[in-house]
């Protein structure tokens, strides 16, 4: 039987796991600092705690730390890493340089339930939710760690869809015995689950960023299952509640899809809607996906539609696309052929 991991626990649970084997109680403090402020493989390399307590650690627990297992660079010098999620499962999250910046995109779940017609992981259907371990994981084993300012949500998976260890892990990346992230690095993506939604907003200063993809509820049920219990309007309401003109930002993406979302009249309904909220529209390109009938807006459409929105005073912007040749890009991130054909 696989022993419990101790790789994204917080202070907390270790004290709790420090007295059931009848350790010293400073050796809270020292676990917790070589699980989030060194980089180990083992227990057995928690020098500063007595050989007999590692031995007593070892027996019951695993350090829980996971390297990747494979890696594709893209020519724009986008990487994607697939890791370990379970036996036979595996996520992947992208890593993206850029001048200024470098953002890692990570996975909440494996697979995802939410269906949405645009969204490859969607296509592979829900396995498993990821532990908080795991969703630091792909932070605290990525390669170029040292490189990284900024952190995303918007991998495989919904993050609200798995909140308590959504909520554990930004604990662990924001907090001065963690990894001591600012939560202005960090950016949740969500479709907008409301309750999940409302107790982030709550207790986290992370930024928000909605997928919206169309502001008529019709059409967005059509193009988003979750429409059915979670309208758009009615997540806007919950977001005009909040003051977003200080330093934390809620921002929604917008997948440009020709003949459907794309038009004067979409402007005007997004432009309404959005009234009142400080914020910004990040205009995407889809992605081509098998087996779904939608097809991309074009680049002048795109151009038109951010400056219509600019002009009636939303703050829009058009996101550049990063490693669509290794299937890195937003919507593209799946392990749905590795679950089928299994891992070279």
């Amino acid at each position: 039987m696989s022993k419990e991991k101790l790789f994204g626990k917080n202070p907390n649970e270790i004290k709790l796991i420090v007295n059931d084997l009848g350790m010293p109680a400073f050796t809270t403090n020292q676990i917790i600092d070589w699980l989030y402020k060194k980089d180990i493989t083992e227990i057995e390399q928690m020098s500063n705690i007595s050989a007999k307590n590692r031995e007593v650690l070892a027996e019951k627990y695993q350090l829980g730390v996971s390297l990747p297992l494979k890696s594709q660079e893209s020519k724009d010098g986008t990487k994607k890493y697939l890791f370990p999620a379970g036996e036979g499962r595996f996520i992947e999250s992208a890593f993206i340089p850029d001048e200024n910046r470098s953002t890692l995109c990570v996975s909440s779940q494996v697979g995802c339930k939410m269906g949405c017609l645009f969204c490859m992981t969607g296509k592979q259907g829900f396995q498993q939710q990821l532990t908080a371990g795991e969703i630091v994981n792909q932070i605290r084993s990525l390669p170029e760690r040292n490189q990284l300012t900024n952190i995303v949500y918007m991998g495989m998976g919904e993050p609200f869809d798995n909140p308590d260890e959504l909520m554990k892990s930004l604990e662990i990346l924001t907090s001065e015995w963690g990894f001591g992230m600012s939560p202005r690095r960090i950016t949740v993506s969500s479709i907008g689950i409301i309750p999940a939604m409302k107790r982030f907003l709550d207790f986290s200063s992370c930024h928000l960023a909605i997928s919206m993809h169309s502001p008529f509820d019709d059409e967005r049920r059509q193009l988003m299952p979750i429409q059915h219990v979670y309208a758009i309007k009615d997540v806007i309401s919950l977001l005009k509640m909040y003051d977003w003109h200080g330093q934390r930002r809620i921002s929604f993406e917008y997948i440009m899809l020709k003949g459907i979302n794309d038009s004067e009249l979409h402007v005007k309904e997004l432009s309404r809607i959005l009234n009142g909220l400080s914020c910004r529209v990040n205009l995407i390109k889809f992605h081509p996906i098998p087996a779904t009938p939608l097809d991309g807006s074009d680049k002048t459409t795109m151009i038109n539609f951010r400056d219509s929105l600019t002009a009636k005073g939303v703050f829009t912007s058009i996101r550049q696309s990063r490693g669509e040749d290794i299937f890195a890009a937003c919507g593209l991130l799946s392990t749905k052929e590795l679950l089928n054909n299994k891992i070279d």
